[in-house]
């Protein structure tokens, strides 16, 4: 079998290169294997965006400007309707073919015993049942949640000073945005690793 590299997501917003990690995640992979890139809830963020151009200022707030940044777009320094539908627009015209990149990013994947998520899931229910919200932006009810899962959940979302590996979980989001320690978790038949 080939290597599969599972990405988790927040691949804007997190860096003043937004548009070079799309650009690095839509090319080809240097080995045989298959990459699968799940969203996250800043990606999720930027498409709401382009859907409601409103949330602008919410976006901003949330890391936004970087991202814009990256595609070449400068926010006004007075954010009113108008500028908000104008930056829309012109998000939407500099994705080019990265908007079905965006659209196309599923919010899960399991391999094998494990689930790849971007923040968690919902304890309780059956993983056919979450909601895709809660794959990207649950924190609380899930970290909190003693019990097992029907799967070993891989994820991010809620920085940490070092990966934590628990029974049910494993959370490999180093903070790299303000830790510059970005973690793999490599997987090899019944053996873990990290890299960082």
């Amino acid at each position: 079998d080939g290597v599969v590299e599972i990405f988790l997501g927040d691949y804007v917003d997190r860096g003043p290169q937004s548009r070079q990690v799309i650009d690095m995640l839509r090319a080809d992979p240097s080995h045989d294997g298959e990459r699968i890139c799940l969203m996250g809830n800043h990606e999720d963020i930027l498409l709401d965006f382009l859907d409601d151009p409103e949330i602008l200022v919410l976006w901003l707030q949330n890391g936004g400007g970087p991202t814009l940044d990256s595609y070449g777009i400068v926010p006004p320094a007075e954010v009113g309707a108008s500028t908000m539908k104008t930056m829309r627009d012109q998000l939407r015209d500099a994705l080019g073919e990265q908007f079905g990149f965006l659209k196309g990013l599923k919010t899960s994947h399991i391999e094998g015993d494990y689930l790849f998520v971007h923040a968690g899931i919902r304890p309780g229910v059956a993983l056919a049942d979450q909601d895709p919200q809660d794959l990207m932006w649950i924190r609380e009810a899930f970290l909190r949640h003693p019990g097992p899962h029907s799967h070993c959940v891989v994820h991010g979302h809620t920085p940490v000073d070092k990966p934590v590996v628990q029974r049910s979980r494993i959370d490999i989001d180093t903070g790299a945005v303000a830790s510059g320690v970005l973690t793999c978790l490599v997987l090899e038949d019944e053996t873990r690793r990290f890299l960082a």
